[in-house]
């Protein structure tokens, strides 16, 4: 990825506030839409996002942010929450754990908001939760896939966690792929707990790991392990490198004949913002097992319309994307929508006490729903590979798929 895709400035942030030109920058990396009612006697409830609009993971982030405006604005259109407006707080946690925190702090202590959401690696959300749920006493929805046993009071998941991916998509790759994997990953707690599970369903379905590597997040020099799927003649690489090394990392796999040589890539948060990062040959069938592909519009119309509306309001280079959370964003959102709208309230308690079991008839990918004590969300699961810089669907769950967590 490129320095030049992956950073993102506060005046193209601001520019793309296509219905909020009142938009007001208050601070260092921090943004209000404010609520346009001026007779809500209760006042407007207040929605926070704290998200990775700069650095590495912004190309997700600037997606989040999108999708949370684009919801909100919705919700206002339709009369609000509770006769009240939403008013819409957004900081940037800057793909930087020590920034983050005291940006999200922000929300809890200065703004006072009723919901956070955000958070795209789990090292980010490690490091936020606490200022939300412990000590700010705030409700908080993580959006991302992520590696699951997060099992925190007051913390829903809408996100795809490794049963939703590898049950299903692991069986696929060993008969669409080859029994023997290599599984090269980024050096932090995502990677880490997702291949613990990754490699029990691969050893159970007659697969072998060939081996298992941790790097630091800002390598970009990956020639040893590039000879090392080589020589050990690698069927699948089930990937866990993040930006900003995973595109010099599929660039010298390609480069070194892996994909000609009938070698399949796997990495499960690779979604329509993460095809652009290489050229369509270096990552030419790789497979990806997630929530939402926008190949599946033709045939959900809802899903269809969600697009369209997404991409009429932020036209440009942030995808409305399931990799990159934006799908939880929407799905967590909505969830949270019925929640308030059960509960009567905004009242931590009373909203945690309805969205243990909320429900969506319609969303990406297709209706979703809360397992009732577990905090994590059921939702459709399909693959797909990519062709040509596009993806086409190659697989799908029969229904809703569980979460298997807490």
């Amino acid at each position: 990825m490129s320095r030049d895709h992956s950073q993102f400035t506060r005046r193209r942030f601001l520019g793309n506030f296509a219905f909020a030109s009142t938009a007001i920058a208050t601070g260092v990396g921090s943004w209000v839409i404010p609520a346009d009612w001026a007779n809500a006697a209760a006042g407007p409830i207040k929605v926070g996002i704290g998200t990775d609009l700069t650095g590495p993971m912004g190309y997700a982030g600037n997606a989040d942010a999108n999708v949370a405006k684009m919801v909100v604005k919705q919700i206002n259109d339709a009369g609000g929450l509770l006769g009240r407006p939403l008013e819409l707080y957004i900081e940037d946690t800057a793909s930087n754990e020590s920034v983050a925190v005291g940006n999200v702090r922000k929300l809890i202590q200065r703004e006072k908001v009723d919901l956070v959401l955000g958070g795209i690696t789990s090292s980010m959300r490690n490091a936020i939760k606490d200022v939300i749920v412990s000590r700010g006493k705030t409700l908080y929805i993580y959006p991302q896939l992520y590696e699951g046993k997060e099992c925190t009071p007051y913390l829903f998941c809408t996100g795809p966690t490794p049963a939703q991916q590898c049950d299903e998509f692991i069986p696929w790759l060993i008969k669409n792929g080859g029994k023997r994997f290599a599984l090269p990953s980024a050096n932090y707690v995502w990677p880490r707990t997702l291949n613990a599970y990754a490699r029990k369903v691969i050893e159970t379905n007659g697969g072998e790991v060939v081996f298992e590597e941790y790097y630091p997040l800002d390598q970009i020099d990956f020639s040893s392990t590039v000879n090392r799927v080589i020589s050990n003649k690698v069927d699948v690489v089930f990937n866990t490198i993040i930006p900003p090394g995973v595109g010099p990392f599929f660039k010298q796999l390609s480069d070194a004949g892996f994909l000609k040589n009938g070698g399949r890539l796997a990495c499960v948060y690779y979604d329509e913002n993460t095809l652009s990062i290489n050229q369509p040959a270096e990552i030419e069938g790789l497979a990806s097992c997630l929530d939402y592909f926008k190949a599946l519009t033709p045939e959900q119309p809802f899903s269809a319309k969600l697009q369209e509306t997404y991409e009429k309001q932020y036209p440009g280079n942030f995808l409305f994307a399931a990799g990159s959370a934006a799908t939880g964003t929407y799905r967590g959102l909505k969830l949270w929508e019925a929640a308030v709208k059960e509960a009567g309230s905004v009242e931590r308690d009373a909203v945690a006490k309805a969205l243990d079991h909320a429900k969506i008839a319609e969303g990406p990918g297709g209706p979703a729903e809360m397992v009732p004590g577990k905090r994590h969300c059921k939702m459709n699961m399909y693959t797909a590979v990519a062709k040509g810089g596009k993806y086409d669907i190659v697989a799908r769950s029969a229904g809703l798929v569980d979460p298997k967590e807490c």
